[in-house]
């Protein structure tokens, strides 16, 4: 039982990261010189190009920036403020599903040692009914607990190492959102705008 219920965290394990590795690289494929694009446009006074521009493409730069420039004409304050709450929701966006690998990289390894536990009361028992000590007796539950042991820490360290990986990447996206929207801004206060 406790082996089922490890390899089923192993499977949806690797499923989470595949996915969100393939989210993530997909989310960092933007476009060289968007933020020079949506200059040029804005410059010359095309909004909607610059709207339409930015829906076209999509990683979460894009996405952030799109709402900004649905909001020019209002505020800075405002426009800074749609722009910082775009980002929360595109980061959220990026971070499904991760908190599970972060779970499964503690839970994995108790479950693991939980199966240990089982074997050990499984000898233990079987040593109270056996008339004799032979290896026949003990071998099935010590296997068990080594193996479910073994398990566990191949689980839990898939799911650490995969989540770390994950996060590292997402650390990548953030910043590369946050330059944008700093470029953004700036090219808002530029003198003459």
């Amino acid at each position: 039982m406790i082996n089922v219920i490890l390899a089923l965290m192993l499977g949806y394990a690797i499923f989470v990261f595949v996915e969100r590795f393939l989210a993530l690289r997909k989310a960092t494929r933007e476009e060289a010189g968007l933020i020079s694009k949506i200059r040029e446009y804005i410059m010359d006074g095309k909004i909607e190009m610059a709207k339409d521009y930015c829906s076209r493409s999509n990683s979460p730069s894009a996405r952030m920036l799109e709402k900004g420039i649905a909001r020019l004409g209002k505020p800075l304050d405002s426009i800074s403020a749609t722009i910082e709450n775009t980002a929360k929701l595109e980061i959220s966006r990026l971070e499904q599903r991760l908190s599970f690998l972060a779970t499964a990289a503690g839970a994995a390894p108790m479950i693991g040692f939980l199966g240990t536990t089982v074997g050990m009361v499984i000898v233990f028992i079987d040593l109270q009914n056996a008339t004799a000590l032979e290896l026949g007796i003990i071998a099935p539950g010590i296997m068990t607990a080594m193996i479910t042991t073994v398990a566990g820490l191949i689980v839990g360290i898939i799911a650490y190492v995969g989540y770390n990986f994950l996060v590292a990447r997402i650390g990548r996206v953030v910043y590369q959102m946050e330059n944008d929207a700093l470029e953004f801004m700036d090219l808002l206060n530029e003198p003459g705008k």
